[in-house]
């Protein structure tokens, strides 16, 4: 599996890219929309403009691999490692050094922490994922 090249610039911009892009696929294909966000706006414009909004106060994705990402908030070790794909978000490791071992010996290779760090919004669409994929 290849990392990103941080020295093609297109490149870093879609990895940057991708999480807010594959959330507004999923908002327009009506599989993504939370009570909290208000009624659902009749533009796509304006859905945009909401998903945008909400997406610009969560803790901004450093791309890792593929698309695998860490938070860049807190300032602090210890934050989880996202898997984003649309609406499809788990956790990829509790940390930097448990997301490598996961990704190079499989991702349940080992149990999971009883508790991972709660990051904002990004920790919210994973339990909201797993909520959806266990009632589906």
């Amino acid at each position: 599996m290849d990392g990103h090249d941080w020295t093609d610039d297109r490149a870093i911009r879609r990895a940057l890219d991708w999480p807010f892009e594959g959330l507004r696929e999923s908002v327009e294909n009506g599989r993504l929309w939370w009570p909290e966000w208000g009624k659902w706006p009749s533009s796509a414009r304006a859905r945009e403009e909401t998903l945008r909004d909400i997406v610009s106060r969560a803790p901004k994705l450093i791309p890792l691999i593929a698309h695998r990402y860490l938070p860049e908030q807190p300032h602090e070790a210890g934050n989880p490692v996202f898997s984003i794909y649309g609406i499809d978000a788990i956790h990829y490791g509790a940390n930097l050094n448990d997301y490598f071992e996961r990704e190079f010996t499989g991702w349940n290779s080992k149990p999971w922490p009883a508790q991972i760090k709660y990051i904002p919004f990004w920790s919210e669409l994973v339990e909201r994922f797993a909520q959806d994929r266990n009632n589906s």
